[in-house]
């Protein structure tokens, strides 16, 4: 792996699960030194999460590995006083930290901001919780689905008819992780600066608050009208026809934002023609829809693609995962890696989006097992001592 642009960093995390370590994951692809804190023998709780029952790797879940790659791992007890003397000393000589205890916690073990930053004032101290350190929801569980269920976000997805249907994938805990680091760089921007380190603090609802922030401006200037998704197709409970992903004779097809009377030219539909007012295509969205599922069953997608790409009309075909490797587009991004202690015995999985003056970045190098870098780690930090 290139060295990335933020070598010589180190962190320290702290955290468990999703949103900290994939927050600690993205600092280590971009070239810190990352260091994950886990309790002695079990570890991160996530080595026992799986998304498939036999999807492991090395004693531990391929999940777990996704998020924690490319990381050193150091075991300590953090209630026991002789460990946590050492991972003072470990982080009187951090960069940055990451937790997602309950608030409270690092409190009660003497390690909070307000007492790290007493023996290391430059420290970027990086908190994740549920639903902030204040209110009613503090104590609450910090989990995807029970996040997005509170904050709004699944009465965005799905048609009107539906109910309440939440995104199928863990976006609550992966965008909390993507402000995090936002916030740590900031800070660490200022450090170069100044000097000054800080506490960056970010919640799992108000992240997800955040992921909405279009749509709610809208409602908190609309008189509060609730959004309303089509009944058809929907796609965005705040834009009109055609926007959407339709069925065709061997696959589906995504249209997006467009002209109603052009599309239906182009599709050779009379019946979209009778709708030249772009206020109707929101007010009557249901209706241009349905004549969109009709006629575009007709034809196969790569038929409807040939018509409209050429003219420029917002579209693409719906892939499958399989479709997509396929690809000559996925091809040329390089988004694949091989991550694995050897190379006979590995796992494939996807590298860094980020891309930094042309360079593409790279980590083979699994999770740690549990404590496998502690005398690698407590050496460094007797040499420092010394």
């Amino acid at each position: 792996m290139s060295t990335g642009p933020l070598e010589g960093v180190t962190v320290l995390d702290f955290s468990q699960f999703l949103a900290g370590p994939s927050a600690a994951m993205r600092l280590a692809d971009l070239g810190a030194n990352v260091i994950k804190i886990e309790r002695p023998g079990t570890g991160d709780l996530s080595r026992q999460l799986y998304l498939a029952a036999d999807m492991k790797y090395d004693g531990d879940s391929l999940l777990y590995h996704t998020i924690n790659r490319h990381k050193k791992g150091y075991a300590a007890n953090l209630k026991d006083p002789a460990d946590l003397e050492r991972i003072k000393k470990l982080i009187a000589s951090a960069d940055v930290m990451i937790e997602n205890f309950r608030p409270g916690v690092m409190t009660r073990l003497g390690l909070d901001y307000e007492t790290v930053k007493q023996f290391n004032p430059g420290i970027v101290y990086g908190t994740i919780t549920g639903y902030g350190t204040d209110g009613p929801w503090k104590t609450l569980p910090g989990q995807d689905l029970l996040a997005q269920s509170r904050s709004g976000l699944t009465w965005l997805s799905g048609d009107e008819s539906q109910g309440p249907v939440p995104i199928g994938l863990s976006i609550s805990d992966l965008i909390t992780g993507a402000h995090l680091v936002q916030g740590i760089l900031a800070c660490l921007v200022r450090k170069g600066v100044s000097g000054k380190g800080g506490h960056v603090e970010v919640s799992l609802v108000e992240s997800s608050l955040d992921l909405q922030f279009e749509f709610l401006t809208n409602f908190l200037n609309d008189g509060n009208k609730l959004p309303k998704r089509a009944n058809i197709r929907s796609a965005s409970a705040y834009l009109g026809a055609p926007y959407g992903i339709y069925p065709t004779a061997d696959g589906y097809l995504a249209l997006a934002m467009g002209d109603i009377p052009h599309l239906g030219t182009l599709l050779e539909c009379s019946a979209l023609i009778a709708f030249p007012d772009p206020d109707e295509w929101f007010s009557k969205r249901d209706s241009i829809k349905a004549i969109l599922v009709e006629h575009l069953k007709k034809r196969k997608t790569q038929d409807w693609l040939d018509v409209l790409e050429p003219a420029d009309y917002w579209c693409a075909p719906v892939l499958t995962w399989e479709d997509l490797l396929e690809q000559k587009g996925f091809e040329a991004l390089q988004m694949t890696q091989y991550v694995g202690r050897n190379q006979e015995e590995g796992f494939t999985t996807l590298r860094c989006p980020i891309r930094v003056d042309g360079e593409r970045f790279y980590s083979q190098q699994p999770a740690p097992r549990v404590g496998e870098h502690n005398d690698e780690i407590e050496q460094s930090l007797n040499e420092i001592s010394e």
